[in-house]
């Protein structure tokens, strides 16, 4: 289990990756339409949720240690975040539909929140990294005793 935590993953952290080429695939798209950022919607919300709950699956799975395991649930938050920033920053129009300073502040927090979601995912296959690495047990020389000092005296 823990090695499928590993390879969970890796993909999910290459799914963010493909996440910001497909935001600047829509960002560069002309004429821009509503379609742009269409692959981008559709990794956001169907591929990346998909990989967050198989990646916490797996650590809860692989018996990764609580914080490993509320780590890799965090980005579901994260990800359900996303698109309510993105219509409150498209709610933040003026009258004729142009945008306006606060609707590009707004928009910004969606891409702090998408470089936040891809921060915790790295740490959380870095720890699944750590996990799959078998630990070797340190052997003890026969007829070495273990040296016990009491409170207050010198080892």
């Amino acid at each position: 289990m823990r090695k499928a935590l590993v390879i969970v993953s890796a993909l999910l952290l290459v799914a963010f990756a493909v996440q910001f080429v497909l935001a600047a695939v829509g960002g560069f798209t002309r004429p821009a339409g509503e379609d742009a950022y269409a692959l981008h919607s559709v990794n956001g919300m169907a591929v990346i949720p998909i990989l967050t709950v198989l990646t916490a699956l797996f650590a809860a799975l692989a018996k990764a240690p609580g914080k490993i395991i509320g780590l890799a649930i965090l980005p579901i938050g994260l990800v359900v975040l996303q698109p309510l920033i993105a219509m409150l920053a498209e709610a933040s129009t003026d009258a004729s539909g142009v945008s306006t300073p606060l609707g590009l502040t707004i928009g910004g927090l969606h891409a702090l929140n998408g470089i936040i979601a891809v921060h915790v995912v790295v740490g959380v296959h870095r720890a699944a990294r750590q996990l799959a690495v078998p630990v070797p047990a340190v052997p003890v020389p026969a007829g070495a005793a273990r040296l016990v000092t009491r409170e207050g005296e010198p080892a």
